[in-house]
């Protein structure tokens, strides 16, 4: 049963986590020839002060 865990700041609506989430299922069961009922997909909504590229805080970029 694969896992898929997602990191993205978080503000995406209900309705978008839904269709990523769907998304991502199908893709991983037919890639790995499984059944959407085995696979997991995990959301982590991170604020854009926890989350930093380059040595900048994604709150702190213009």
């Amino acid at each position: 049963m694969p896992t898929i865990r997602v990191e993205m700041f978080e503000g995406r609506t209900p309705e978008q986590k839904k269709n990523l989430v769907k998304a991502l299922t199908q893709a991983a069961a037919d890639a790995l020839g499984s059944k959407p009922d085995s696979v997991d997909v995990i959301l982590y909504d991170i604020k854009k002060s926890d989350w930093a590229t380059g040595g900048e805080l994604w709150s702190e970029k213009k």
